[in-house]
């Protein structure tokens, strides 16, 4: 004897669109859980220091010089170097490419503010890449070596940034990272469970806007140091040769400004 079938229970109903945060499974958690970590401790931290360092450029070459000599002399600076920047910045990298080629967009057909968040957070991440390679190339393994030569650190950079294109790269480069990084921290809240419910992630998104929103004008405004006319035409090296055995001291700022 055919019987009714049973109606389907509210949990068997098909949902529009897609959920706007997804954990994973199996593997796949303990992955995106270390990817979102790593994205705020250590990267996002190097992150604001890159920043903060770089905007005592403002200051002239020779307080950036000395802030790039001030890092490179810390304590095991290049075992702290692999360990809390290059590795889990490859790590960071390479398995957020993974995710934005297996992951698929439909931000066409659900036209909705998460759908574009997520598609943003990664074209931003793709661009952030691109430039971080060429970025960490050119700045630390060609030309001056500038652990042992941070009096040419200025010139360099300014060298680099008189360029009208790379000029161009590095300020979309500021825009998409700052953006990444500040969109990750309200992730990083959401997945871990730090801001639960709507109306928490909805004012905690301010609060990430806001601090993406600062470091990019502080990395802008650091950048500008270097293509301003306050200080064209940089020396080449604004610190006197170190010989071997003795630690030299830097000029003064006044001695520095008078032989410009």
């Amino acid at each position: 004897m055919a019987t009714a079938a049973p109606p389907a229970l509210p949990s068997q109903e098909r949902h529009r669109g897609v959920q706007p945060l997804r954990a994973g499974q199996g593997n796949s958690f303990l992955w995106r859980k270390l990817h979102s970590l790593s994205g705020i401790i250590p990267i996002g931290a190097f992150l604001v220091e890159h920043i903060i360092s770089n905007f005592e450029a403002i200051n002239g070459p020779l307080a950036y010089a000395q802030q790039v000599k001030f890092l490179n002399g810390l304590p095991l600076v290049r075992v702290l170097e692999w360990a809390f920047i290059f590795i889990p910045l490859a790590f960071h990298a390479g398995y957020g490419v993974f995710i934005s080629f297996r992951g698929r967009s439909n931000v066409n057909v659900y036209p909705w503010a998460g759908n574009w968040m997520y598609i943003s957070q990664r074209v931003t991440g793709l661009i952030a890449f691109a430039y971080i390679i060429q970025h960490v190339w050119r700045q630390r393994f060609s030309g001056v070596s500038l652990p042992e030569h941070p009096g040419a650190a200025f010139a360099k950079v300014q060298h680099e940034l008189s360029n009208p294109w790379m000029l161009a790269i590095y300020v979309i480069a500021m825009i998409a990272t700052t953006w990444h990084f500040a969109y990750g921290i309200w992730l990083f809240a959401a997945k871990w469970g730090i801001t639960p419910g709507d109306r928490a992630r909805k004012k905690f998104g301010y609060v990430c806007a806001a601090i993406g929103t600062g470091l990019c004008v502080l990395g802008l405004w650091g950048m500008w140091a270097f293509v301003s006319p306050k200080y064209q035409n940089a020396p080449a090296d604004v610190m006197p040769a170190q010989p071997p055995g003795i630690m030299l001291p830097a000029p003064s700022p006044a001695t520095s400004s008078n032989s410009q």
